[in-house]
């Protein structure tokens, strides 16, 4: 079986390293064309609805991709504090040496959620399930750990709150500082 990209898999790719850098609006066709080196006529033909569907399936591409890397991370440790920490600590390393970085893998959606949210339904209800996705796994870890139901509830949805504050921060300050910072209170969070 080759390993070669199909055009469909080098266009959605590109796009989706795109949506989370530059944002939904400021990401244009040409530009994801030119990224991956596709054939013009291969993006309609692969989405023929355009760039929402192009968008759209991005987003499920981001909460696949993720969702794999948040269970290998969680299921390193039994101690979930552990687990948590490592977890946070693998996002900080993508903003280690940003000025350096030419891409960035595994980045969740802020930008694109923060984007669409008032202009584009679908995308925005795209983006929500995602970060559904993600607590779920999340709340899992920590019932699997001893956590009751509404406590597992509550804490799974404030580390994701983190995770995605300490992720636009982390763009912001140009650091991993804000997630490495976020790292040092799973302990007061998840102290029982």
């Amino acid at each position: 079986m080759s390993s070669k990209k199909t055009s469909r898999e080098k266009i959605l790719e590109a796009a989706t390293l795109l949506f989370h850098l530059k944002g939904y609006h400021a990401t244009g066709l040409s530009q994801i064309l030119k990224v991956s080196g596709a054939p013009k006529g291969s993006l309609y033909y692969h989405f023929p609805d355009g760039k929402e569907q192009l968008a759209i399936e991005a987003i499920h591409l981001s909460a696949k991709t993720i969702s794999t890397a948040i269970k290998e991370n969680l299921s390193t440790h039994n101690d979930p504090i552990k687990a948590f920490q490592y977890h946070i600590g693998n996002i900080a390393e993508i903003f280690r040496d940003m000025e350096k970085r030419t891409q960035f893998k595994n980045v969740p959606l802020g930008l694109l959620a923060m984007e669409t949210v008032f202009v584009n339904e679908n995308l925005r209800q795209a983006c929500e399930e995602t970060f559904t996705m993600w607590e779920n796994l999340y709340y899992d870890k920590l019932r699997m750990s001893g956590y009751n139901e509404d406590c597992a509830c509550l804490i799974s949805k404030t580390i994701s709150a983190l995770i995605e504050g300490g992720v636009t921060l982390c763009f912001t300050k140009k650091s991993s500082e804000p997630l490495h910072n976020v790292n040092k209170m799973i302990p007061l969070l998840l102290s029982q």
